[in-house]
């Protein structure tokens, strides 16, 4: 009875001692106070669908084929399941460990005595081998604790990765439908030259012209078509990068020639009082990274402390007869205590160390904060002034159309100047394809919001 009271005692003294943890206990950052991070998944699906609002099939089948097969996403979503089996290790290194062995031994002249001379002594052993680290002071916790964080953090980096791969598809998308734009561009104001042109010359063969009007004319043209090998080269490049995100080889993508870039049916809707930090991965990234780091202070502290193990053998040994049965029978246990006692300065190095690098990790998070924040209004504010450029210059090319229509009208019935003929059809050619790079533009950096919010924002 005596002996169960103590064995009791030992072990809640036991449980009570490994309940304990030494080093910091991990809080959400304070200097940041408005800042919410503890559940980096929510509306995952909001996040990820969002391109779905502009309604475009095309695009649609790129992103959900980039999404199938890009490498850089397959080699994110692999970090995740490494980092989670990382995880389980560790978890596991706080419960006893243990080894199922067997060994069989012959030998002769084992002891170099005349008596043992051409004595062959066989034998064996089998049984479980176990091991325990009773962890008093934290050390397996802190660095299973620091693992976990490290793990969440691979998750939250790959669905960061898959927000970033649909903005780059969406984007290389709307630079190759502002390339193809471009090129259709040029072509019209070609057919428009040519129009010109053959007004120019009929009054040239009237002798109501001059050779030098013909030739300004020409060199309009000349100019456009210089300007196509340009357009071709982009709609290549973005081609090719298209391509590459989708893991295929170029000039596979089955896109259409229609030059559309896809159009929101509603506005974008910035909610009051919504706290959008709480899409951005590198956010909560960076706040798992500070999680982590503050657990390795625990893990580096416990060596102050002495470790205390536990080894043991169950299982049979076996003499000269290999007999298996209850003579056989063997059991050890032995305890073992060690303490880097005389290494104490090397141990209290490592904790300086461990305590900078969860200081550089909670900088990195306040910068990271700020960052988005600024990253996020510039993204708005870039995308407003896009639309009112893009809003102007439809106006600009409205108004250059009319122009080139009286020109026109008024140069065929000789009560007008080729000089203004000529400055309309060069206004016109210059603000239709600015119209084409600010649609583009505008698309883009629509694109460049989501990402920004990280796919959390919402349409009105």
């Amino acid at each position: 009875m005596r002996n169960t009271h103590k064995l009791t005692t030992i072990a809640v003294l036991v449980m009570s001692l490994s309940a304990c943890a030494v080093g910091p206990e991990y809080q959400a950052p304070a200097k940041v106070a408005d800042i919410n991070v503890s559940s980096p998944y929510q509306q995952a699906e909001l996040t990820q669908n969002w391109w779905q609002a502009f309604d475009d099939e095309s695009l649609n089948r790129l992103i959900q084929r980039a999404l199938n097969e890009n490498r850089t996403l397959a080699q994110a979503r692999a970090n995740v399941d490494r980092a989670y089996a990382v995880f389980q290790d560790a978890d596991n290194d706080i419960l006893p460990k243990g080894t199922l062995d067997a060994g069989y031994q012959a030998s002769e002249n084992a002891v170099l005595q005349p008596t043992n001379d051409s004595v062959i002594i066989r034998g064996y052993s089998t049984g479980a081998n176990l091991s325990w680290d009773l962890d008093l002071f934290g050390k397996l916790r802190r660095a299973t604790e620091a693992s976990e964080a490290q793990a969440h953090q691979a998750d939250i980096l790959w669905h960061d990765a898959q927000v970033q791969l649909i903005s780059q598809v969406a984007t290389s998308y709307g630079e190759y439908r502002g390339a193809q734009l471009r090129l259709v561009v040029a072509e019209q104001n070609l057919q428009n030259l040519q129009q010109s042109r053959a007004i120019v010359m009929a009054r040239l063969e009237a002798g109501m012209a001059s050779e030098l009007e013909l030739a300004q004319i020409d060199v309009q043209m000349h100019q456009v078509n210089a300007a196509i090998p340009a357009y071709r080269v982009a709609l290549l490049t973005a081609d090719a990068t298209l391509s590459a995100l989708l893991a295929q080889r170029p000039g596979q993508l089955e896109l259409d020639d229609m030059p559309r870039l896809p159009q929101l049916k509603k506005p974008v809707a910035v909610v009051e009082g919504e706290n959008y930090l709480r899409y951005r991965a590198d956010v909560a990234s960076s706040e798992r990274l500070l999680a982590a780091r503050t657990a390795e202070i625990g893990v580096a502290t416990a060596d102050l402390y002495p470790n205390v193990s536990i080894s043991g053998f169950l299982g049979f040994l076996s003499g000269p007869g290999l007999s298996l049965g209850s003579d056989t029978k063997s059991w050890a246990v032995s305890p073992s205590l060690s303490w880097q006692a005389a290494d104490l300065g090397s141990v209290k190095a490592r904790i300086r160390q461990a305590e900078a690098s969860s200081q550089m990790a909670l900088a990195e998070f306040e910068q990271q904060v700020f960052n988005a924040i600024n990253e996020m209004q510039l993204a708005l504010n870039s995308y407003n002034l896009s639309r009112e450029q893009q809003l102007s210059t439809e106006l600009q090319w409205q108004a250059s159309n009319k122009a080139v229509a009286i020109s026109r009208e008024r140069y065929n019935a000789g009560t007008g100047e080729f000089l203004d003929l000529l400055d309309s059809e060069r206004e016109l050619l210059r603000s239709r394809d600015q119209l084409a790079q600010l649609q583009q533009q505008s698309f883009i950096r629509l694109v460049e919001i989501y990402r920004s919010f990280g796919g959390g924002i919402q349409l009105i």
